[in-house]
């Protein structure tokens, strides 16, 4: 056997291992239960162990699957610390820099993809590269006018173990369904396998960051840089400079919290209403602060489709909520899906566990922090509670998993921010439903 079936036979065996480890889990939780300890205890230990062998797993697959594990991470933060320590310890590992490809494999590539004499589109280019994706790399280089450029180019082979792993994965929606009980998984499942895909085809991601790049050429807040070249396999685009928002976050002043939560918020909610799109992968590395003070956003191979904007249901919700109208809550979630009908879920038990949620538009200016995404992980993560009971009852209809996943992690960036942000200006300014 040579080494690439059997890399894929070892993997294969990896992801069939899944479920039988959770079901192991499960018996010996019950075990424990007769024993004497309690059911949180025995829920976190369960929840250690399913996370170390998932993303174990899939930290052991190629780019793709490791997208997969990121992707389901957001639900991590519906649990408490206990609980989800498993989890980010796990994904912190997925997020390793991969291992660069080497100098041959980096030309040969751009042989292929750019054509036998593609360095006489460039006057420099500098064969180490500058940072790593998920399925391929970056490199600086000059275009041959003088514009500096970011040069990413997909791994060799990703394409192919994406699709054989995600494969692999959709067999076991049962162990995701541990995971997030009371939603409808195979249809979550089959929405994050069809935006994966699409992030195989650099053209594709072009296309998307052509249009954000029209919607906001000149804009006074934001700057998408431009596309140059693209080809199936290589992207070549404008290069920016300026301050990550990870280095915000970590000394940034109380300026510059402010300004970048604000300009986050006003693109995140004023895309789909601008270019029909919303960026969806809300990670600090892809959002910069300019010198000149404009956000700066890169990495369009994942977005979602929204020609209508965003829906007027999320507005309706919103409003519902912060108004306490629970009975017409209830009718709306049941109408779209976000509660089964023949679910047993009382109005006011909903109208309680959503409340919370809307504390960003009830003043004029809210203060995004850690501790208050913490109570609210642990108000609905507490296994003993009436809101964890409710929440697990909810269902995520399949067309709003990738605005739910990035809303929620464009949250989780606004708190590690510690911004001050004007959050029901923006939202009644862009969100349809919330003033009608």
């Amino acid at each position: 056997m040579t080494d690439v079936p059997r890399r894929a036979a070892q993997r294969t065996a990896k992801l069939a291992s899944l479920p039988l480890g959770a079901a192991g889990r499960v018996a010996a939780g019950w075990g424990k239960r007769l024993t004497g300890q309690d059911a949180a205890t025995v829920s976190a230990d369960f929840s250690a162990r399913t996370a170390e062998q998932l993303f174990a797993v899939l930290g052991q697959l190629k780019g793709g699957a490791m997208k997969f594990g990121q992707a389901l991470s957001v639900f991590e933060a519906a649990v408490p610390d206990e609980l989800a320590e498993p989890y980010r310890q796990a994904l912190s590992k997925l997020q390793a820099t991969a291992p660069p490809m080497s100098e041959a494999s980096v030309r040969r590539t751009l042989d292929e993809q750019l054509g036998a004499d593609w360095h006489r589109r460039f006057a420099e280019f500098d064969d180490s590269p500058t940072a790593a994706a998920s399925i391929g790399q970056v490199h600086r280089a000059v275009w041959h006018d003088g514009r500096e450029v970011a040069v990413k180019i997909q791994y060799p082979g990703a394409d192919e173990a994406l699709r054989s792993d995600l494969r692999q994965l959709m067999r076991f929606s049962r162990l995701f369904q541990s995971l997030l009980p009371g939603a409808e998984i195979k249809p979550l499942l089959n929405e994050l396998q069809d935006r994966m895909v699409e992030e195989l085809d650099y053209r594709i991601e072009s296309d998307n960051q052509r249009a954000f790049a029209a919607a906001f050429a000149d804009d006074e807040l934001v700057r998408v840089p431009g596309v140059v070249a693209s080809s199936p396999k290589v992207m070549v685009t404008e290069w920016v400079s300026g301050e990550p928002f990870a280095e915000i976050i970590e000394n940034g002043s109380r300026e510059q919290r402010n300004r970048a939560g604000r300009l986050l918020s006003e693109f995140h909610f004023s895309s789909p209403a601008r270019v029909g799109l919303l960026h969806a992968d809300p990670h600090p590395g892809n959002f910069r602060l300019l010198p000149d003070g404009r956000l700066s956003v890169i990495d369009f191979g994942a977005v979602a489709r929204l020609p209508e904007g965003l829906p007027t249901t999320l507005g309706r919700m919103l409003r519902l909520a912060l108004e306490d109208r629970a009975e017409e809550l209830m009718d709306l979630l049941r109408s779209d899906r976000f509660v089964q009908t023949d679910s047993a879920l009382r109005a006011e038990d909903v109208q309680a566990y959503l409340g919370p949620f809307v504390d960003p538009v009830r003043t004029e200016t809210f203060h995004f922090t850690r501790a208050w995404l913490q109570y609210q992980a642990d108000r609905v993560g507490d296994l003993r509670s009436p809101d964890f009971r409710t929440g697990r009852s909810l269902n995520l209809p399949p067309d709003y998993l990738l605005i739910h996943r990035v809303t929620l992690g464009a949250t989780g960036i606004l708190c590690q921010l510690d911004a001050e942000v004007a959050a029901r200006e923006i939202i009644a300014t862009w969100q349809p439903g919330f003033l009608d």
